[in-house]
C-alpha cells in the first residue's frame, strides 16, 4: 500500500501531527526566504518601477526593499538576511500545518457524517463532494485566527524588526496582549475564501479532470496538480485582504492605522494594482510548495502510523 492511498481517516491522531509537524519543518526551511520576500514586496508602499526610473534606477530600489540593510553586502549576507523571525515562523508554520492538514479532514469527516446527503440534494453527487471538501476547508481557516499573533510576530521581524526594539517574546506579549491579534477581522476576510478555493479548487481538479472516487488514491502527479490548482485559485482569491492584512502586521506595535484607511490610501496613492502586489513571487512558489507540504504530509503521515502501530503490536 502507497503512503496516498489508504482507507480514509484511518491514521491515528498522533500520526497526523507527527507527519503534519515534520512536513511543516521541512516546508518552513525550503520557502522561508520567499515568504520574507513575499511579505517585504508587499508592504512596501513606494513604487518601484515607472515614474520615469531606467532600470539600473529601479533594480537597485528592488534590491533595497528585499534586502535591506543587507543590500550592499556579499550574496551569502543576502540570503540569510530572509531569515528573520526564524522563530516564530518556525511555531507559526508548524501549528498552521497541523492545524490545517490535521484539521480539515477532521470537520470533513463531521460535515460527511451529519450534512453530507444535504452537499448531496443542493450540489449534486460529485459537485457536493467537492463543495464539502471546500467547505470544511473554508471552517478550518477561519479557525486559523487563533494562530495569529505567531503570525503576526513573524511578519514583523520579517518587514519591521524595528518595532521589536529589543524586547523578547513574553515581553512583547505582555506589552502588547491583544494588539497581536491586530487584523483578525481581515485574516478571516481573507482566510475563508481562501481555504475555500485552496480545498475546493484542489478536489475539483480531483473529481473532475482526473475522475477519482477516493482522492487519496491520487498518485503524485495528481496530488501536485490538484495542489496547484486550488493554491493559484486561493491565492488569487485572498490576495487583496492577504496584502491589506500583511500591512496592518507590519507597521508598528503603537501604529493605530485602520484597515480601512489602508485600503482608501491604497487605492488613492498606488491604484488597484496594489492589492495584488507580491502575488507573482506567491504563485511561483505555490507549486514546490504544495508539494511539498500536501506530498509530505501524505507520505509521513502513514509512515508515522505503521511506526505507532508497529510499537504497539510489540507490546
Amino acid at each position: 500500500m502507497s503512503p496516498t492511498s489508504g482507507k480514509k481517516g484511518s491514521e491515528s491522531g498522533t500520526a497526523r501531527l507527527l507527519g503534519a509537524g515534520t512536513s511543516g519543518i521541512l516546508e518552513l526551511f525550503t520557502f522561508h526566504p520567499v515568504d520574507t520576500v513575499a511579505k517585504r514586496l508587499m508592504s512596501n508602499t513606494d513604487k518601484i518601477f515607472g515614474n520615469g526610473q531606467t532600470t539600473g534606477q529601479s533594480m537597485g530600489k528592488l534590491n533595497n526593499v528585499i534586502f535591506r540593510d543587507a543590500a550592499t553586502k556579499p550574496t551569502l549576507s543576502k540570503y540569510i538576511s530572509l531569515f528573520p523571525g526564524l522563530g516564530y515562523a518556525a511555531g507559526y508554520k508548524v501549528a498552521q500545518r497541523i492545524y490545517k492538514f490535521g484539521g480539515q479532514p477532521v470537520v470533513r469527516d463531521y460535515l460527511e457524517r451529519n450534512h453530507g446527503q444535504s452537499f448531496t440534494r443542493a450540489f449534486g453527487d460529485r459537485n457536493g463532494k467537492a463543495m464539502l471538501h471546500a467547505t470544511a476547508g473554508s471552517l478550518i481557516g477561519i479557525g486559523e485566527v487563533a494562530l495569529l499573533p505567531l503570525d503576526v510576530l513573524k511578519i514583523k521581524r520579517q518587514t519591521n524588526p524595528e518595532a521589536f526594539r529589543g524586547r523578547g517574546l513574553f515581553r512583547i506579549v505582555a506589552d502588547e496582549g491583544m494588539a497581536l491579534y491586530r487584523g483578525a477581522g481581515w485574516t478571516v476576510m481573507r482566510n475563508a475564501p481562501g481555504s475555500f478555493a485552496l480545498f475546493g479548487g484542489s478536489a475539483f481538479v480531483k473529481e473532475f479532470v482526473f475522475k477519482l472516487e477516493d482522492y487519496n488514491k491520487a498518485t503524485f502527479i495528481q496530488n501536485f496538480f490538484a495542489s496547484i490548482g486550488g493554491a493559484v485559485a486561493s491565492l488569487t482569491v485572498s490576495a487583496p485582504m492577504d496584502v491589506i492584512k500583511t500591512r496592518i502586521q507590519a507597521r508598528s506595535f503603537d501604529n493605530p492605522e485602520s484597515g480601512m484607511t489602508i485600503l482608501r490610501r491604497m487605492v488613492q496613492q498606488e491604484g488597484f494594482g496594489s492589492f495584488f502586489k507580491g502575488l507573482t513571487p506567491k504563485i511561483l512558489v505555490v507549486g514546490p510548495k504544495l508539494v511539498f507540504g500536501f506530498t509530505l504530509a501524505q507520505w509521513f503521515i502513514p509512515m508515522f502510523d505503521g511506526i505507532i502501530k508497529g510499537k504497539k503490536a510489540e507490546h
